[in-house]
């Protein structure tokens, strides 16, 4: 399970280190229409080396905060992808 702040709209799409625990994901797409779920899931799949069909939202669709699963992948590696997208 890995905790996700959304911020739509940014000038482009990145990792945005961590916030009170969560992720922040920053997307170009705007929050309408499931456009901004649909390009964190793009995201977070080339990021992690997954589909974006393994990206999973479990709660918070309509809003920023946001619960995510992502399937084929081990905890350790996604927590090294993500960390080293970050810089960390």
């Amino acid at each position: 399970m890995l905790r996700v702040r959304v911020q739509p709209r940014a000038s482009r799409e990145a990792l945005g280190g961590e916030r009170e625990g969560a992720l922040v994901v920053r997307l170009t797409a705007p929050p309408v229409e499931g456009a901004a779920n649909k390009a964190l899931a793009r995201l977070l799949g080339r990021v992690l080396g997954v589909p974006p069909s393994s990206v999973r939202i479990v709660s918070g669709a309509g809003g920023r905060q946001k619960r995510i699963t992502v399937s084929g992948i081990d905890v350790a590696t996604a927590r090294e992808r993500l960390g080293a997208r970050m810089g960390g």
